[in-house]
């Protein structure tokens, strides 16, 4: 899940890292986020590195199989295998970690509890910014968080993994597993669920890292 404090810190990553333009993904349907992704890279002249974090992790495991890529980095993210989606993903949480607050849909669209925003997806920000980002929060579909990944791009594309450690929405664990599967080159951070935020320096070196391979 995504906010608009988000997408536009991702934005100013991307602007000091190098040339391109990262999609708005609309965040309703799976099919929709990868067709924006798509798009976006269709009006790329070189090759690119595609950068997910959290759900956005199963859109670049879905749209990373287009001619441009030339690596995948995963933030904290899902790596979904073929039929896997960010729902099955979650499931089945192991013994004692924590559950994301993902509260009951409305009109087909998910949000996370807002009460429990800070500690679960934003835990080492100060209060006030992780307030922010509960109140800007983008609907998430239904459909989206249901979106089974056809042909995962990790297969076939040499990939990046970022864990955060103190993440409380993708138990650290499942991240590290996911991470082996896909025979991710990984590192470990010391951050929440928000690491690309609290820990950018670390984040971008990985994203740097992946573009010079």
């Amino acid at each position: 899940m995504h906010t608009r404090h988000q997408l536009s810190r991702g934005l100013g990553e991307k602007q000091q890292s190098g040339p391109g333009c990262p999609p708005q993904n609309p965040t309703v349907s799976l099919e929709g986020d990868v067709a924006a992704v798509r798009l976006a890279l269709d009006a790329q002249d070189g090759p690119v590195v595609l950068v997910g974090h959290s759900y956005g992790g199963v859109v670049i495991s879905e749209a990373g199989l287009h001619p441009q890529v030339a690596a995948l980095v995963y933030v904290a993210a899902f790596a979904p295998d073929k039929g896997e989606s960010a729902n099955t993903l979650i499931a089945d949480p192991p013994p004692g970690a924590a559950v994301p607050p993902i509260l009951p849909p409305r009109d087909g669209f998910l949000f996370l509890d807002r009460a429990k925003f800070a500690e679960s997806f934003a835990g080492d920000l100060p209060a006030e910014q992780a307030a922010f980002m509960a109140d800007s929060q983008s609907p998430w579909g239904v459909d989206a968080l249901n979106g089974a990944v056809t042909d995962p791009a990790w297969q076939t594309k040499p990939s990046w993994y970022l864990v955060a450690t103190d993440d409380r929405m993708i138990p650290p664990p499942a991240q590290r597993a996911m991470a082996e599967r896909a025979d991710s080159d990984t590192v470990e951070v010391a951050g929440s669920h928000t690491v690309y935020v609290s820990r950018p320096p670390e984040v971008a070196a990985l994203i740097r890292q992946a573009a010079g391979h």
